[in-house]
């Protein structure tokens, strides 16, 4: 895991609470995405798994804490709710005791096992393809 302190900087800037949600995932993600790299990208801290983003967070104007994965949607999990129009999948935090802890883990494990190609999408011209 490449360590990017520019997460930090972001998490930094947070209001008390979002950035208590933001710590925990940061630490939480790094913890479990074993060989990812990380870095601010379209404004928040995302990890992605060869160059492949697979999950990020982004502190929405009402402080509240967007978790999102790209493939989220092959993921089969309830708590997750579609986002956009390819394959995302995101959950809403507004305090740091909302995460369950066990979900998120699965999640960051279904994360690196069930991908979908963003990477390129472009030179796809916009059509997704399933990695893994």
């Amino acid at each position: 895991m490449t360590k990017d302190t520019t997460i930090h900087a972001y998490n930094a800037l947070q209001i008390a609470h979002a950035k208590e949600i933001c710590d925990f995932l940061e630490l939480t993600i790094n913890k479990h995405l074993v060989g990812s790299t990380s870095k601010i990208w379209h404004r928040g801290p995302v990890w992605f798994v060869d160059e492949n983003p697979v999950v990020g967070y982004w502190v929405r104007k009402n402080n509240e804490v967007q978790l999102l994965f790209w493939s989220g949607q092959s993921f089969d999990e309830e708590d997750l709710h579609p986002e956009g129009t390819f394959k995302a999948a995101e959950i809403k935090y507004t305090d740091v005791q909302q995460i369950k802890i066990t979900n998120l883990k699965r999640w960051l494990k279904k994360a690196k096992d069930i991908q979908w190609d963003y990477k390129n999408i472009v030179k796809r011209k916009g059509k997704l393809e399933r990695l893994v």
